[in-house]
């Protein structure tokens, strides 16, 4: 079998069923937006996979940029409709982010992101400021993200950038799908800002961090340590899922949602996604099924 660590050269499978992958792993690292539901609604079929692959005996992680504490994303899937018995734990970027905000105790934080995601700060002793009076920044989204884009944050950006002001990204994604719409990630702001000079420390896929927690997280449901090889990844990202599992020396399949592939999944544009043969996936779906 190809592997992330020693990819070949043929083309990348495209697979209508993961059952044949599900052999041999002990557990899985499957993100949830675009994989599991679509913001709006769940895809069953995902669901379906995930409960069959925990009864055969393995363990589902469900890895998430997500920019809040996993007990919100979890309160969120109940509301769409995703079953929990199609999953054992959950791990956000949100989790990881929360020990980067958090070295700034006692000082003022401006909070780039919506009013939901203000579950992240809770406990963390860091005063929520305005603009004018922050010593730091942690961007878990656009204030709006059904109608703003990153350029509508230039002026703001721009201010901080003069400052020097570093910022915690809560979620390294540029865009995800919400129903049949593409919305702006935290991501896009922290690469604008970026190209400001500012400076910006990433919590959550694809930095290696949030994967040393995931593989302890997996540990303690499990009981035991799983080796990588034993670890299926399962992602639509192409630089969060793909690429992270790669670094991480963890198999991937990716799942062509309609941020990478709007028009359906062929060789050809497999070809185009993938031209690095150091990240690629072992298969692509065009969506998770058992």
């Amino acid at each position: 079998m190809e592997t992330s660590a020693s990819p070949g050269t043929r083309p990348i499978p495209i697979l209508s069923s993961i059952t044949g992958l599900a052999t041999g792993r002990e557990a899985w690292l499957t993100d949830i937006w675009g994989v599991m539901h679509n913001g709006v609604e769940p895809f069953a079929a995902a669901s379906d996979a995930c409960t069959r692959f925990r009864l055969s005996g393995g363990t589902v992680l469900l890895l998430s940029n997500a920019p809040r504490p996993a007990e919100s994303v979890a309160a969120q899937l109940d509301r769409i409709g995703v079953p929990r018995f199609a999953w054992d734990a959950i791990l956000t970027s949100g989790d990881a982010a929360r020990a980067l905000v958090g070295a700034y105790a006692g000082k003022p934080v401006f909070a780039l992101g919506p009013e939901r995601d203000l579950s992240l700060y809770d406990g963390l002793g860091i005063t929520l400021s305005d603009a004018g009076d922050a010593e730091a920044i942690s961007c878990t989204g656009l204030f709006d993200d059904e109608i703003e884009t990153p350029d509508d944050y230039a002026e703001l950006l721009a201010g901080f950038a003069a400052r020097n002001l570093p910022m915690v990204c809560a979620n390294p994604d540029l865009t995800v799908e919400r129903g049949s719409k593409i919305i702006y990630c935290a991501g896009a702001l922290a690469s604008a800002y970026e190209k400001l000079g500012g400076r910006v420390a990433y919590a959550g896929k694809p930095y290696l961090p949030v994967y040393d927690m995931a593989l302890a997280l997996i540990e303690k449901v499990k009981g035991k340590a799983v080796p990588r090889e034993k670890i299926l990844a399962i992602g639509d990202g192409i630089r969060t899922d793909i690429e992270g599992a790669a670094t991480a020396g963890i198999d991937s399949v990716f799942v062509a949602s309609g941020v990478h592939a709007p028009s359906g999944l062929t060789s050809e544009i497999l070809t185009e996604l993938f031209p690095d043969p150091a990240i690629r996936p072992i298969a692509a779906m065009p969506s998770l099924v058992w």
